[in-house]
């Protein structure tokens, strides 16, 4: 995954954090965070990493659209902060340049 895509990923999940007013916004992080964390997922796990596809995969189930995970909004913050901030981190293990 490029890292742009990365960077604008974080940066939505970090917007999610604040007061959104737009539901929709959710939404679509929910379908875009799923398959986001899915395709890490499978590139971690094709790279034989031994804990990163779990843990990526446990996020994208945390984000799916078809069984939605409901949580108050004060829950999601840290979560989505949290997801966020994973991602940035781990940049370096899905990017698409292997060194």
């Amino acid at each position: 995954m490029p890292k742009p895509v990365i960077y604008i990923c974080a940066a939505m999940l970090f917007v999610a954090a604040l007061p959104v007013p737009v539901y929709g916004y959710y939404v679509l992080l929910r379908i875009v965070f799923t398959a986001v964390f899915g395709y890490v997922a499978y590139i971690a796990f094709s790279r034989d990493e031994n804990l990163l596809p779990w843990l990526y995969g446990l996020v994208a189930v945390v984000f799916n659209p078809v069984i939605p995970v409901y949580l108050p909004k004060e829950v999601w913050v840290p979560i989505d902060i949290a997801a966020g901030l994973f991602l940035l981190v781990s940049s370096g293990k899905i990017s698409e340049i292997r060194k």
